[in-house]
């Protein structure tokens, strides 16, 4: 009997290596694992910023432009759309046994006509529920209301969703997506980089850090808002911010009028530098705003921290900080200033939190629970299960 031929994959997302964010580290993550697997990979995507620092895979990679921000971020439908336009004719002229979509839905509506009209397969990798977040978010009801529909369809239709958590699924089978289609992966970080030794970042005063998105479902003014009280016992204690969204100017603004010269902004800097300022921190501080829809996320920053060796703060509730509680990985105050500057200064005053926590144990607990290789194997795994019928 002769041998399948190798599965032919086409990854379309609009973020990639060697840009920043838990997207691209993730499709990196799991088009590795399909090479691994012996798929042969083609990534339809974008030409990152300018400074991006050089990447050449071993597998297919096709670049277009796209529209970006002020920030040099692909964010909002306008720049949505100036990627899954192109991308729809770039799939239509691809040759693929089975495409695999990274959200916007947009992108999946692109893959899913696309797939259509070559009567093939595809698969949404979906890594959050985008309806959801747009609960958090100041759109308008119709906007929503159309979102949802989109997303429904692009999921009902896909022959495979897989899925970076279990409360995402349970979101997903909301827009009545049969069980037997929603695979769950899990998620996590490159352990690799995010790591207990490299460099430390060192500074002058003691600092908290924030990294990745500022959006405004996350709610990290909250860590502002108690950084005040923090100071009333550490008066030098500092915020640091390394990332962007839509939420910075609103955080620079109320950092000026609530501790001027106490929070700095650093913008995007590589997996590597971050890394770096992570192990310099007290903790490393991470929220979700309760009560607008997303509070079944898992942001992957709780990762980053503990594979470093950091204690977190997580404000919020919900499934992040129930894994911090689980994991032993800090501290879970409620969203709310007190609690948060509490439990800062707690760590302030003992990054062990009493003894009951190590830096052993929060980066063992990530290698065991969290390598974003693992997650990228078992995502690769599920989409080889996924063959053009015949």
């Amino acid at each position: 009997m002769a041998a399948h031929k190798p599965l032919k994959v086409v990854v379309a997302t609009r973020l990639f290596t060697p840009e920043v964010g838990a997207a691209a580290f993730r499709l990196r993550a799991l088009v590795d694992g399909l090479v691994e697997q012996g798929a042969e990979v083609q990534v339809i995507t974008t030409k990152p910023p300018r400074g991006s620092r050089p990447f050449k895979p071993t597998y297919g990679l096709s670049r277009w432009p796209v529209l970006r921000d002020s920030g040099g971020n692909v964010r909002g439908y306008v720049q949505y759309l100036s990627f899954d336009v192109p991308a729809f004719f770039r799939l239509l002229a691809a040759r693929a046994d089975v495409v695999v979509s990274e959200p916007p839905p947009t992108t999946g509506v692109a893959v899913a006509l696309s797939s259509l009209l070559r009567k093939r397969p595809y698969v949404y990798y979906a890594a959050d529920v985008w309806t959801e977040a747009l609960s958090a978010m100041q759109v308008p009801s119709i906007v929503k209301k159309v979102m949802g529909a989109v997303e429904g369809r692009v999921l009902r239709r896909a022959a495979k969703v897989i899925a970076v958590s279990e409360p995402v699924a349970t979101q997903v089978a909301h827009f009545n997506v049969p069980a037997g289609r929603i695979e769950v992966v899990g998620n996590g970080v490159d352990t690799g980089v995010f790591r207990p030794d490299g460099t430390v970042a060192t500074t002058a005063n003691p600092y908290f850090v924030y990294t990745g998105t500022m959006s405004e479902w996350q709610g990290a003014d909250i860590f502002i808002r108690a950084l005040p009280l923090v100071r009333e016992r550490f008066p030098n204690a500092e915020l640091r911010f390394f990332g962007q969204g839509a939420d910075e100017d609103h955080l620079s603004a109320l950092a000026t009028e609530t501790v001027p010269g106490a929070v700095h902004f650093g913008g995007v800097v590589p997996p590597a530098d971050a890394a770096g300022w992570i192990r310099g921190a007290v903790a490393a501080l991470v929220s979700i705003k309760p009560g607008q829809g997303y509070d079944f996320a898992k942001p992957t920053k709780i990762y980053a921290a503990a594979g470093c060796g950091t204690p977190v703060v997580f404000a919020g509730q919900g499934d992040g900080a129930a894994i911090v509680e689980s994991g032993r990985l800090g501290a879970a105050p409620a969203y709310e200033p007190r609690s948060v500057a509490d439990a800062m200064i707690a760590v302030l005053k003992d990054p062990d939190h009493g003894g009951t926590e190590s830096r052993e144990a929060r980066v063992r607990w990530v290698a065991e629970n969290a390598s974003l290789k693992a997650s990228g194997q078992a995502a690769a795994q599920a989409i080889l299960k996924v063959r053009t019928q015949p």
